[in-house]
């Protein structure tokens, strides 16, 4: 089932946004923010009827659709909400896919992040091609304020938090231009990428903790192995990449 759902969103980016590039990063990025929005909401019933208190887990997903929220900010500004009729694809299908994702979550939190988890590598994939093919006229342009002020002024306790790889360590991504935005863009999704690994271990609901946590154990190594493992693979291209033209 979490394959087709995620073969269903990649045929629709392909065959209708192939040649419209940033339509298709705003589709993409409003799909992108629903299933961290859905997992907050099932921890926070959860929370609230007191079967399962994760407050790390909460902050971490949220971080994650805050950052996922710049980015569809940042989309916006580029143009990429300029008709109708993609605002209306967008916002239908993040609706549908909210309700999916809460009742798969419910049912099986490890399905739900593998879900997001191969939906992050499409995202890396796509924004990877585009600064190969556009690298050049992107270096160009100049960055969108709001993409100066998420990553050079804003919340950036929030942009760690989401990080969760990068324990003691910041990763401060210098925006010049609109190359840089969508570097550090891919570079985002690579860290949730990271995460959703790390969110289906096993023993993920007892070692899994916020980096901003003093107390939070070491990541055990089996962990820290596949995340560096599977991040190498998509560094190098072991996962199919479909390509992003500039419209």
């Amino acid at each position: 089932m979490i394959r087709l759902l995620v073969n269903f969103l990649e045929a629709l980016l392909n065959t209708f946004y192939r040649d419209r590039t940033y339509p298709r990063f705003f589709v993409l990025e409003t799909v992108a923010r629903v299933p961290y929005f859905a997992y907050t909401s099932v921890l926070h019933l959860y929370e609230t009827m007191g079967w399962w208190r994760k407050a790390d887990w909460i902050k971490i997903h949220f971080a994650e659709t805050w950052n996922e929220l710049h980015h569809l900010l940042i989309a916006e500004a580029l143009g990429g909400d300029q008709y109708w009729i993609d605002r209306f694809v967008a916002r239908t299908g993040a609706f549908v896919y909210y309700w999916i994702i809460v009742l798969v979550y419910m049912a099986s939190p490890r399905s739900a992040y593998h879900f997001m988890q191969l939906i992050e590598e499409h995202a890396y994939h796509t924004y990877d091609s585009f600064l190969q093919e556009q690298g050049e006229f992107l270096k160009t342009q100049p960055a969108p304020e709001v993409a100066i002020s998420y990553y050079r002024d804003g919340d950036l306790y929030l942009f760690d938090e989401f990080q969760t790889s990068h324990p003691g360590e910041e990763r401060r991504p210098t925006i010049e231009n609109l190359y840089d935005v969508f570097v550090a863009i891919r570079d985002d999704e690579l860290e949730h990428v990271k995460t959703m690994i790390a969110c289906q271990k096993p023993n993920a609901q007892e070692t899994f903790q916020s980096p901003h946590n003093a107390k939070r154990p070491a990541m055990l190594e089996p962990t820290k192995g596949s995340i560096e493992s599977h991040s190498a693979d998509i560094g190098q291209g072991a996962v199919e990449r479909e390509p992003v033209e500039m419209s």
